[in-house]
Protein backbone atom coordinates (compact mmCIF):
# COMPACT_ATOMS: atom_id res chain seq x y z
CA UNK A 1 0.00 0.00 0.00
CA UNK A 2 1.20 3.44 -0.70
CA UNK A 3 1.66 5.70 1.96
CA UNK A 4 1.10 8.71 0.38
CA UNK A 5 0.51 10.99 3.20
CA UNK A 6 0.41 10.76 7.04
CA UNK A 7 -1.66 9.29 9.21
CA UNK A 8 -1.62 11.75 12.25
CA UNK A 9 -1.79 15.85 12.10
CA UNK A 10 1.60 17.15 10.65
CA UNK A 11 2.44 20.95 12.65
CA UNK A 12 4.75 23.21 11.18
CA UNK A 13 6.76 24.95 13.97
CA UNK A 14 7.48 28.13 12.67
CA UNK A 15 6.64 30.67 15.23
CA UNK A 16 6.47 32.03 18.59
CA UNK A 17 2.42 30.02 18.79
CA UNK A 18 3.62 26.92 16.73
CA UNK A 19 6.49 26.88 19.18
CA UNK A 20 4.42 26.82 22.56
CA UNK A 21 1.81 24.21 20.85
CA UNK A 22 5.15 21.92 20.56
CA UNK A 23 6.48 21.73 23.93
CA UNK A 24 2.98 21.73 25.60
CA UNK A 25 2.30 18.31 23.83
CA UNK A 26 5.90 17.42 24.73
CA UNK A 27 5.30 17.99 28.31
CA UNK A 28 2.20 15.39 28.14
CA UNK A 29 4.43 13.09 26.44
CA UNK A 30 6.87 10.35 28.51
CA UNK A 31 7.26 7.96 25.42
CA UNK A 32 9.53 7.26 22.86
CA UNK A 33 9.75 10.53 20.47
CA UNK A 34 10.65 9.47 16.64
CA UNK A 35 13.51 11.85 15.52
CA UNK A 36 14.68 12.77 11.89
CA UNK A 37 16.36 15.80 10.33
CA UNK A 38 16.94 16.79 6.66
CA UNK A 39 20.24 18.51 5.85
CA UNK A 40 21.32 19.99 2.54
CA UNK A 41 24.19 17.60 2.22
CA UNK A 42 25.80 18.20 -1.32
CA UNK A 43 23.94 21.89 -1.86
CA UNK A 44 25.44 23.69 1.80
CA UNK A 45 28.99 23.88 3.15
CA UNK A 46 27.74 23.21 6.37
CA UNK A 47 26.16 20.22 7.83
CA UNK A 48 23.25 21.82 9.75
CA UNK A 49 19.93 20.46 10.29
CA UNK A 50 17.21 22.65 7.76
CA UNK A 51 14.86 20.16 9.31
CA UNK A 52 13.82 18.48 12.66
CA UNK A 53 11.34 16.30 12.51
CA UNK A 54 9.55 14.82 15.86
CA UNK A 55 6.43 12.26 16.13
CA UNK A 56 5.19 11.34 19.25
CA UNK A 57 3.62 7.58 19.73
CA UNK A 58 0.55 8.79 20.57
CA UNK A 59 -0.18 12.10 18.71
CA UNK A 60 1.00 14.61 16.10
CA UNK A 61 3.76 15.55 14.03
CA UNK A 62 6.20 18.19 14.48
CA UNK A 63 7.86 19.73 11.73
CA UNK A 64 10.74 21.98 13.46
CA UNK A 65 12.06 24.89 11.15
CA UNK A 66 15.34 26.09 12.86
CA UNK A 67 15.27 28.50 9.88
CA UNK A 68 12.09 30.99 11.05
CA UNK A 69 12.98 29.94 14.85
CA UNK A 70 15.64 31.70 14.93
CA UNK A 71 14.72 34.68 13.62
CA UNK A 72 11.75 34.87 15.58
CA UNK A 73 12.25 33.08 18.75
CA UNK A 74 16.45 32.81 19.55
CA UNK A 75 16.84 30.22 22.05
CA UNK A 76 14.41 27.82 21.18
CA UNK A 77 16.27 25.01 20.80
CA UNK A 78 17.14 25.57 24.25
CA UNK A 79 13.80 25.26 25.20
CA UNK A 80 13.39 22.27 23.24
CA UNK A 81 16.25 20.89 24.08
CA UNK A 82 14.83 20.92 28.23
CA UNK A 83 12.03 18.73 27.18
CA UNK A 84 13.51 15.94 24.23
CA UNK A 85 16.98 15.34 25.77
CA UNK A 86 15.22 13.40 28.85
CA UNK A 87 13.32 11.21 26.35
CA UNK A 88 14.22 7.76 24.75
CA UNK A 89 14.75 8.48 21.04
CA UNK A 90 14.02 6.49 18.05
CA UNK A 91 16.25 6.87 14.71
CA UNK A 92 16.90 5.40 11.55
CA UNK A 93 20.49 5.90 10.65
CA UNK A 94 21.13 7.38 13.88
CA UNK A 95 25.02 8.23 13.08
CA UNK A 96 23.33 10.52 10.34
CA UNK A 97 21.52 12.70 12.71
CA UNK A 98 23.46 12.78 15.98
CA UNK A 99 26.10 15.25 14.79
CA UNK A 100 23.41 18.33 13.72
CA UNK A 101 21.17 17.00 16.27
CA UNK A 102 24.43 17.99 18.76
CA UNK A 103 25.05 21.72 16.93
CA UNK A 104 21.36 22.56 18.18
CA UNK A 105 22.06 21.04 21.75
CA UNK A 106 19.96 17.99 21.05
CA UNK A 107 21.03 15.02 22.93
CA UNK A 108 19.15 11.70 24.47
CA UNK A 109 20.57 9.29 26.78
CA UNK A 110 18.86 6.59 25.19
CA UNK A 111 18.45 6.18 20.99
CA UNK A 112 17.01 3.21 19.31
CA UNK A 113 18.52 3.19 15.87
CA UNK A 114 16.40 1.23 13.78
CA UNK A 115 18.55 0.38 10.94
CA UNK A 116 21.14 -0.92 12.86
CA UNK A 117 18.73 -2.83 14.72
CA UNK A 118 17.27 -4.33 11.16
CA UNK A 119 20.73 -5.37 10.64
CA UNK A 120 21.23 -7.67 13.47
CA UNK A 121 17.98 -8.95 12.71
CA UNK A 122 19.17 -10.31 10.00
CA UNK A 123 17.23 -7.87 6.88
CA UNK A 124 19.11 -7.87 3.77
CA UNK A 125 17.83 -4.68 2.73
CA UNK A 126 17.63 -1.89 5.65
CA UNK A 127 17.00 1.59 4.24
CA UNK A 128 14.36 3.09 5.33
CA UNK A 129 12.17 2.60 2.14
CA UNK A 130 13.18 -0.83 1.89
CA UNK A 131 12.22 -1.39 5.37
CA UNK A 132 8.77 -0.32 5.84
CA UNK A 133 7.65 -2.16 2.56
CA UNK A 134 8.85 -5.19 3.52
CA UNK A 135 8.00 -4.94 7.79
CA UNK A 136 4.98 -2.53 7.45
CA UNK A 137 3.75 -3.39 3.83
CA UNK A 138 3.97 0.33 3.26
CA UNK A 139 5.31 2.13 0.09
CA UNK A 140 6.96 5.56 0.92
CA UNK A 141 7.82 7.69 -1.80
CA UNK A 142 11.63 8.87 -1.53
CA UNK A 143 12.47 11.14 -4.27
CA UNK A 144 13.01 13.91 -1.90
CA UNK A 145 15.95 12.32 -0.61
CA UNK A 146 18.48 14.67 -2.19
CA UNK A 147 16.40 17.85 -2.76
CA UNK A 148 17.60 20.94 -1.14
CA UNK A 149 16.29 21.46 2.15
CA UNK A 150 18.16 24.76 2.91
CA UNK A 151 15.33 26.52 0.41
CA UNK A 152 12.57 28.50 1.81
CA UNK A 153 9.50 28.06 1.50
CA UNK A 154 9.59 24.69 1.67
CA UNK A 155 6.84 23.00 -0.78
CA UNK A 156 4.48 20.99 0.46
CA UNK A 157 5.87 17.52 -0.90
CA UNK A 158 8.88 18.21 1.21
CA UNK A 159 7.01 18.88 4.10
CA UNK A 160 5.27 15.67 3.30
CA UNK A 161 8.16 13.38 2.83
CA UNK A 162 9.58 14.44 5.49
CA UNK A 163 6.58 14.20 8.44
CA UNK A 164 5.79 10.46 6.58
CA UNK A 165 9.80 9.18 8.00
CA UNK A 166 8.54 10.15 11.61
CA UNK A 167 5.18 8.85 11.57
CA UNK A 168 6.55 5.27 10.47
CA UNK A 169 9.29 4.81 13.20
CA UNK A 170 6.97 3.41 15.92
CA UNK A 171 5.49 0.89 13.60
CA UNK A 172 8.69 -0.33 12.38
CA UNK A 173 10.46 -0.40 15.77
CA UNK A 174 7.84 -2.51 16.66
CA UNK A 175 8.04 -4.80 14.61
CA UNK A 176 11.96 -5.43 14.00
CA UNK A 177 11.90 -5.85 18.01
CA UNK A 178 9.81 -8.50 18.00
CA UNK A 179 12.14 -10.23 15.51
CA UNK A 180 15.36 -9.25 17.31
CA UNK A 181 13.54 -11.23 20.67
CA UNK A 182 12.74 -13.99 18.51
CA UNK A 183 16.29 -14.60 17.63
CA UNK A 184 17.57 -13.70 20.74
CA UNK A 185 19.32 -11.26 19.94
CA UNK A 186 17.58 -8.00 22.02
CA UNK A 187 20.40 -7.90 24.00
CA UNK A 188 22.90 -7.51 21.01
CA UNK A 189 20.59 -4.31 20.24
CA UNK A 190 20.53 -2.72 23.94
CA UNK A 191 24.58 -2.77 23.64
CA UNK A 192 24.50 -1.40 20.12
CA UNK A 193 22.45 1.73 21.22
CA UNK A 194 24.40 2.11 24.17
CA UNK A 195 27.40 2.78 22.05
CA UNK A 196 25.92 5.01 19.90
CA UNK A 197 26.00 7.39 22.77
CA UNK A 198 30.05 7.68 22.26
CA UNK A 199 29.56 8.37 18.55
CA UNK A 200 31.31 11.04 17.38
CA UNK A 201 31.91 12.32 14.00
CA UNK A 202 35.73 11.47 12.32
CA UNK A 203 37.36 14.17 13.47
CA UNK A 204 38.81 16.73 10.67
CA UNK A 205 42.64 15.86 9.28
CA UNK A 206 45.52 18.24 9.62
CA UNK A 207 45.77 18.87 5.99
CA UNK A 208 42.38 17.64 4.50
CA UNK A 209 43.29 17.85 1.21
CA UNK A 210 45.62 14.79 0.97
CA UNK A 211 41.88 13.18 0.77
CA UNK A 212 41.61 14.37 -2.58
CA UNK A 213 40.46 11.11 -4.82
CA UNK A 214 44.15 9.63 -6.27
CA UNK A 215 45.99 12.15 -4.69
CA UNK A 216 48.18 9.50 -2.58
CA UNK A 217 49.68 8.43 -5.93
CA UNK A 218 51.25 11.69 -6.70
CA UNK A 219 54.57 12.03 -4.72
CA UNK A 220 55.78 15.65 -6.72
CA UNK A 221 56.00 18.14 -4.65
CA UNK A 222 54.84 20.58 -7.11
CA UNK A 223 51.28 18.89 -7.88
CA UNK A 224 50.59 18.52 -4.57
CA UNK A 225 51.54 22.26 -3.75
CA UNK A 226 49.59 22.70 -6.86
CA UNK A 227 46.41 20.75 -4.99
CA UNK A 228 46.54 21.60 -1.69
CA UNK A 229 46.61 25.27 -2.95
CA UNK A 230 43.10 24.81 -5.31
CA UNK A 231 41.59 22.66 -2.11
CA UNK A 232 42.34 25.57 0.10
CA UNK A 233 40.79 28.17 -1.74
CA UNK A 234 37.94 26.22 -2.93
CA UNK A 235 37.15 25.13 0.68
CA UNK A 236 37.75 29.05 1.86
CA UNK A 237 34.74 30.09 -1.19
CA UNK A 238 32.54 27.37 -0.07
CA UNK A 239 32.83 28.72 3.90
CA UNK A 240 32.28 32.09 2.99
CA UNK A 241 29.38 31.12 0.89
CA UNK A 242 27.36 28.23 2.51
CA UNK A 243 28.06 25.77 -0.67
CA UNK A 244 29.28 23.03 -1.15
CA UNK A 245 33.03 22.68 -2.59
CA UNK A 246 32.46 20.41 -5.31
CA UNK A 247 29.50 22.88 -6.50
CA UNK A 248 31.77 25.40 -7.28
CA UNK A 249 34.51 22.78 -8.92
CA UNK A 250 34.64 19.12 -8.07
CA UNK A 251 37.45 17.22 -6.58
CA UNK A 252 37.97 15.55 -10.12
CA UNK A 253 38.68 18.80 -11.48
CA UNK A 254 41.83 19.58 -9.25
CA UNK A 255 43.10 16.34 -9.99
CA UNK A 256 42.44 17.04 -13.72
CA UNK A 257 44.31 20.82 -12.90
CA UNK A 258 47.29 18.75 -11.42
CA UNK A 259 47.79 16.09 -13.78
CA UNK A 260 50.05 18.18 -15.45
CA UNK A 261 50.24 21.82 -13.74
CA UNK A 262 49.45 24.60 -16.27
CA UNK A 263 52.13 27.28 -16.44
CA UNK A 264 49.64 29.87 -17.49
CA UNK A 265 45.87 30.63 -16.74
CA UNK A 266 44.62 30.14 -20.31
CA UNK A 267 46.19 26.83 -20.45
CA UNK A 268 44.45 26.43 -17.35
CA UNK A 269 40.79 27.32 -19.36
CA UNK A 270 42.22 25.33 -22.11
CA UNK A 271 41.89 21.92 -19.67
CA UNK A 272 38.26 20.07 -20.87
CA UNK A 273 38.35 18.39 -17.75
CA UNK A 274 39.07 20.98 -15.60
CA UNK A 275 35.32 21.60 -15.27
CA UNK A 276 32.73 22.76 -12.60
CA UNK A 277 29.94 25.50 -12.25
CA UNK A 278 32.73 28.51 -11.14
CA UNK A 279 35.82 26.74 -13.11
CA UNK A 280 35.57 29.74 -15.29
CA UNK A 281 33.57 32.41 -13.61
CA UNK A 282 36.42 32.22 -11.14
CA UNK A 283 39.20 31.14 -13.44
CA UNK A 284 41.36 33.65 -12.26
CA UNK A 285 41.00 32.88 -8.66
CA UNK A 286 42.44 29.25 -9.39
CA UNK A 287 45.15 30.17 -11.38
CA UNK A 288 46.21 32.67 -8.47
CA UNK A 289 46.33 29.73 -6.51
CA UNK A 290 48.37 27.42 -8.80
CA UNK A 291 50.64 30.41 -9.74
CA UNK A 292 51.29 30.97 -5.65
CA UNK A 293 51.25 27.66 -4.21
CA UNK A 294 55.26 27.26 -4.93
CA UNK A 295 55.60 29.20 -1.92
CA UNK A 296 52.86 27.24 0.20
CA UNK A 297 54.68 25.26 2.55
CA UNK A 298 53.25 21.63 3.49
CA UNK A 299 53.51 18.65 5.80
CA UNK A 300 55.25 15.63 4.55
CA UNK A 301 53.84 13.13 4.26
CA UNK A 302 51.85 11.35 7.25
CA UNK A 303 53.35 8.19 7.97
CA UNK A 304 50.33 6.40 10.03
CA UNK A 305 51.84 6.26 13.11
CA UNK A 306 49.84 3.58 15.06
CA UNK A 307 48.09 2.63 11.81
CA UNK A 308 48.22 -0.94 10.27
CA UNK A 309 49.79 -1.57 6.83
CA UNK A 310 47.15 -2.14 3.92
CA UNK A 311 45.72 -5.68 4.61
CA UNK A 312 46.38 -6.15 0.80
CA UNK A 313 50.23 -5.84 1.49
CA UNK A 314 50.41 -8.54 4.08
CA UNK A 315 51.04 -11.78 1.94
CA UNK A 316 54.09 -10.27 0.92
CA UNK A 317 55.17 -8.07 3.60
CA UNK A 318 53.23 -10.22 6.77
CA UNK A 319 52.76 -13.63 5.34
CA UNK A 320 52.53 -14.67 8.89
CA UNK A 321 49.46 -12.46 9.77
CA UNK A 322 48.17 -12.72 6.15
CA UNK A 323 47.53 -16.50 6.71
CA UNK A 324 45.89 -15.62 9.87
CA UNK A 325 43.38 -12.89 8.62
CA UNK A 326 42.89 -15.48 5.77
CA UNK A 327 41.77 -18.44 8.11
CA UNK A 328 40.35 -16.31 10.97
CA UNK A 329 38.08 -14.38 8.16
CA UNK A 330 36.33 -17.23 6.92
CA UNK A 331 35.59 -18.72 10.36
CA UNK A 332 34.55 -15.41 11.57
CA UNK A 333 32.15 -15.10 8.15
CA UNK A 334 30.62 -18.24 8.27
CA UNK A 335 30.07 -17.54 11.90
CA UNK A 336 28.60 -14.28 10.79
CA UNK A 337 25.95 -15.98 7.96
CA UNK A 338 25.04 -19.19 10.74
CA UNK A 339 23.69 -15.85 12.94
CA UNK A 340 22.04 -14.49 10.10
CA UNK A 341 24.36 -10.61 10.89
CA UNK A 342 26.19 -8.73 8.61
CA UNK A 343 29.94 -9.76 9.38
CA UNK A 344 30.82 -6.34 9.33
CA UNK A 345 28.42 -5.81 12.50
CA UNK A 346 28.89 -8.89 14.42
CA UNK A 347 32.93 -7.78 14.48
CA UNK A 348 33.89 -4.31 13.33
CA UNK A 349 36.73 -5.62 10.29
CA UNK A 350 39.03 -3.05 11.46
CA UNK A 351 38.99 -5.00 14.73
CA UNK A 352 39.70 -8.40 13.18
CA UNK A 353 42.78 -7.31 11.38
CA UNK A 354 44.30 -6.02 14.43
CA UNK A 355 44.13 -8.81 16.05
CA UNK A 356 45.47 -11.01 13.43
CA UNK A 357 48.14 -8.67 12.88
CA UNK A 358 49.42 -8.84 16.57
CA UNK A 359 47.17 -11.03 18.68
CA UNK A 360 47.43 -11.41 22.44
CA UNK A 361 46.95 -13.54 24.80
CA UNK A 362 44.15 -12.70 26.03
CA UNK A 363 42.27 -12.48 22.83
CA UNK A 364 38.93 -11.07 25.21
CA UNK A 365 41.18 -8.21 26.87
CA UNK A 366 42.65 -7.46 23.61
CA UNK A 367 38.63 -7.02 21.73
CA UNK A 368 37.69 -4.98 24.64
CA UNK A 369 39.91 -2.72 24.15
CA UNK A 370 39.89 -2.02 20.67
CA UNK A 371 36.28 -0.97 21.10
CA UNK A 372 34.13 -4.60 21.25
CA UNK A 373 30.84 -4.89 22.48
CA UNK A 374 30.41 -7.49 25.07
CA UNK A 375 28.03 -9.77 22.87
CA UNK A 376 30.60 -9.44 20.00
CA UNK A 377 33.04 -10.77 22.01
CA UNK A 378 31.19 -13.63 23.55
CA UNK A 379 30.62 -15.05 20.03
CA UNK A 380 33.50 -14.04 18.00
CA UNK A 381 36.87 -14.61 20.68
CA UNK A 382 36.54 -18.51 20.76
CA UNK A 383 36.04 -18.69 17.09
CA UNK A 384 38.90 -16.43 16.19
CA UNK A 385 41.00 -18.37 18.66
CA UNK A 386 40.00 -21.35 16.83
CA UNK A 387 41.11 -19.56 13.91
CA UNK A 388 44.37 -18.47 14.93
CA UNK A 389 45.41 -22.18 15.94
CA UNK A 390 44.60 -23.61 13.03
CA UNK A 391 46.69 -20.45 11.25
CA UNK A 392 50.01 -21.12 13.22
CA UNK A 393 49.72 -25.16 12.56
CA UNK A 394 49.70 -23.87 8.54
CA UNK A 395 52.51 -21.32 9.31
CA UNK A 396 54.60 -24.19 10.75
CA UNK A 397 54.90 -26.42 7.49
CA UNK A 398 57.71 -26.37 5.69
CA UNK A 399 57.62 -23.39 3.01
CA UNK A 400 57.68 -24.60 -0.52
CA UNK A 401 60.86 -23.32 -2.16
Amino acid sequence: MNLDTPRRAVVQVVDQESLDEMLQALKQNTETLAVDTERASGFRYSQRAYLVQIGLAEGDIYLIDPVALDECSPGWNKLVAAEINTRSWLLHAATQDIPCLTELGFRSESIIDTELAARLAGYEKVGLGSMVLEVLDLELAKEHSASDWSVRPLQASLLNYAALDVDVLHDLWAEIEKSLAAQSKTQWAIEEFAALQNFKPKPVAQEPWRNLPGLSRVKDQVKLKAAAALWLVRDEIASETDLAPGRLIPDRSIMAAVDKVPRSKHELSQNKLFQGRASRSKLGVWWDAIENSRNLEILPAPEHTGALPNHKSWERRFPEAHVRLKIVRELVMAKAVELVVPVENLLTPEFLRRVCYEPETDLAAQLHTLGARNWQIEITAEVIAEGLVLAEAENSLPQTP
